[in-house]
């Protein structure tokens, strides 16, 4: 097990009806607000108004900022930037999905700084400091709830990029399953997607010996491949709805990194994919994973053999260990597919005419490769791309 140090301050609130304790949350750190969210959404389901009513109980002025779009907006991070400038406010109350808190995550960080935010996603600059942020989900998919990471898409150049700093973790999250139950049944799968893969990342390591954290990160997926068709119908219940809420954030509040070093190839391959063609993040994973799993796996073929077994429950094959694992992969291409999910880039729309621009956007042909279980340089990424066709 590797070195570590570990600390999520983010405190939650989970349960039925949290959200409108989000007025009391938000005056513990401060009295007026940026209120960011995405579309109409929150105010069909009434929650716009609970979120409202609790900041006037609790005395917290607001300014909105509404408008984020999905792989959010590197022009609407700036206007939020303004107007915490303009109206002198230091906290965010972000209301939605991982791409609400992402583009309120970059505008926290973007308030106090002098220079571009975007520098911070081309790793020309680190925050030293930013304004608070709190969130109240409705989508169970990122895990940006409770980490230190942010995404933005800068529209100029079709660049999707990353960034994290332990700066950017959110005071406080609200979690209430009910928030969730609304959602179409496409964002309910690609939000199953996108938290497996934040597993998927961390389970593929070269760190050794991990079996506490592996044995961790395979009950996670057990759980989401539990519950995930449960929550696909109209009549899904609450239990079910909580048990994908939880899964979602420890996916990716820090605790299963602990002891081992991730991956993140996946994701900087997809980020490619939902720069130039505006995909869903899930849905773009869905169709990377499965290609770049088959690519990389004789690296370490008994760690695709042993989550075949322990998590797909595949008859292990002790004449073929490549058999085996060919046979856990094709049941996370099944399982996604039950969602209705795509598998391959044609499923999404994406034809074969931009697959040399994207892995030379994501990786260098000598330098800058992606990855870590195994280093990925512009051929693999183009033949991974391939191999999704």
């Amino acid at each position: 097990m590797d070195n570590f140090i570990f600390r999520n301050p983010t405190k939650i609130y989970f349960g039925k009806g949290m959200e409108e304790k989000c007025g009391e949350a938000v005056s513990d750190f401060s009295k007026k607000v940026l209120l960011h969210y995405g579309g109409g959404s929150i105010k069909k389901t009434g929650l716009y108004d609970r979120v409202i009513a609790s900041l006037e109980k609790a005395g917290v002025q607001w300014v909105e900022l509404p408008g984020v779009k999905p792989n959010p907006r590197l022009s609407l991070v700036y206007e939020g930037i303004r107007i915490c400038r303009k109206e002198d406010i230091d906290f965010i109350l972000a209301v939605g999905g991982g791409s609400v808190i992402d583009s309120a995550k970059a505008i926290a960080a973007g308030v106090p700084y002098e220079g571009d935010v975007w520098d911070f996603y081309e790793g020309k600059a680190v925050p030293s400091e930013v304004i608070g942020i709190g969130t109240i989900l409705t989508i169970p998919a990122a895990g940006s709830e409770s980490s230190s990471g942010t995404v933005i898409t800068k529209e100029e150049g079709q660049l999707k990029r990353p960034f994290g700093s332990e700066l950017l973790y959110p005071d406080f999250s609200i979690l209430n399953p009910e928030l969730a139950m609304t959602l179409p049944p496409f964002q309910r799968a690609c939000g199953v997607a996108d938290m497996m893969a934040h597993l998927f990342e961390r389970y593929f390591t070269n760190s050794r010996p991990v079996e506490l954290t592996d044995r961790m990160i395979e009950g996670a997926l057990k759980t989401i491949i539990h519950n995930a068709p449960k929550i696909m119908g109209d009549d899904a219940d609450y239990d079910s709805w909580s048990e994908i809420m939880w899964s979602g954030t420890v996916a990716h509040n820090g605790s299963l990194n602990t002891g081992r070093l991730g991956d993140w190839g996946s994701h900087q391959i997809e980020h490619e994919l939902s720069g130039i063609y505006d995909v869903a993040h899930g849905a773009g994973l869905a169709v990377v994973f499965p290609s770049w799993m088959r690519y990389v796996m004789n690296h370490d073929i008994k760690r695709f053999v042993q989550i075949a077994v322990r998590v797909w429950n595949v008859e292990a094959d002790y004449y073929s260990d490549e058999e085996t694992a060919e046979a856990g992969i094709v049941a996370l291409e099944a399982f996604w597919q039950s969602l209705g999910l795509a598998t391959r880039l044609e499923g999404l729309g994406i034809p074969a005419d931009r697959l040399e621009e994207m892995a030379g956007k994501c990786a260098g042909e000598t330098d800058n490769p992606q990855g870590q279980f195994v280093k990925l340089y512009k051929k693999d990424v183009l033949a991974i791309l391939q191999g999704a066709l």
